[in-house]
């Protein structure tokens, strides 16, 4: 049974004859009655009752009537979803997201794609850089913003912003005082510092920092994610060195100063799977690196 042959006998089924249905649907009538042949066939069963005067549904022709007509409408939905989807009008995407990504533009990003594309149902996830990439693998996200470019060959990324680390420090610390801050004032400091499970990358860079700076930092508290870094900086238990877009958490009790010096950069990647191009997945990161770019000029 073939979807031609349902519309042939769908479109037979409305005009009861013939040769108004051949010219309906643009055929000469021969085809059209081999097809329903090949139908009926194809079921077992007679669906019309025909004569030289007159066609009629036969009670199959009837109960298959309403079900063609179901089937059909669903294969034209389907036709219709997936040229949406091929045009960027509709569809799904699942994407991941490390923390920071919160405050540097990404929100406001989304709320603009999904205004342009209402028909697109998004749904995010808070994952770590290495869980984002296992997830890609698995064919569980569609698009992943990630803190590292170290990734398998299947995936593909861009580098979307690179960003300098800033010092985090308690609002009543004497360091705060300064307006900027040399690496080395951060000396025998207790440091909270970011996962180096959570985020390899981010660990080593911050330790990099440091050892640029002739020290090692007295680490106290190990977390794996930057929100919580700022919120314990902003409760006196210890000092860090984060992403300059965490000065938009605007945590009380937690102030930001930049650095003296060039120094290891944060980055942000887009990454998602080699292969066919996904349009959604384009635009969207298109839009992402508009919006972070005009956030770290604020």
């Amino acid at each position: 049974m073939e979807l031609r042959h349902l519309r042939y006998f769908s479109v037979l089924a409305e005009e009861l004859h013939f040769g108004r249905a051949a010219r309906r649907l643009a055929i000469s009538q021969p085809p059209l009655s081999v097809a329903i042949r090949q139908l009926e066939d194809s079921v077992g069963a007679r669906l019309f009752e025909r004569n030289s005067k007159e066609v009629r549904l036969t009670p199959a022709g009837e109960a298959l009537r309403v079900s063609a007509r179901r089937v059909l409408l669903q294969a034209e939905e389907a036709a219709l979803e997936a040229r949406d989807v091929s045009t960027g009008s509709a569809g799904r995407l699942r994407i991941g997201f490390v923390g920071a990504m919160l405050y540097r533009g990404l929100p406001p990003a989304l709320r603009a794609f999904q205004a342009r594309h209402p028909a697109v149902r998004i749904t995010l996830s808070e994952l770590n850089s290495g869980v984002q990439i296992a997830e890609l693998l698995h064919d569980r996200l569609d698009l992943g913003f990630v803190h590292t470019s170290r990734m398998p060959a299947e995936l593909q990324h861009r580098l979307l912003l690179s960003e300098p680390f800033v010092a985090c420090l308690p609002a009543g610390h004497a360091l705060a005082r300064k307006r900027v801050l040399a690496p080395a004032d951060l000396r025998a400091q207790p440091f909270v510092l970011f996962s180096r499970e959570a985020s390899p990358d981010y660990h080593e860079r911050i330790l990099s920092i440091c050892a640029e700076a002739g020290f090692l930092p007295e680490v106290r508290h190990e977390v794996r994610h930057w929100l919580a870094v700022v919120s314990l900086v902003s409760q006196g238990m210890g000092v860090a060195l984060v992403p300059q877009a965490m000065r938009h958490s605007a945590l009380r009790g937690a102030v930001f100063r930049p650095l003296d010096r060039a120094v290891a950069q944060s980055e942000a990647y887009g990454v998602w799977r080699a292969g066919p191009v996904n349009v959604l997945v384009e635009r969207l990161l298109e839009g992402v690196a508009q919006s972070l770019a005009a956030n770290a000029a604020q």
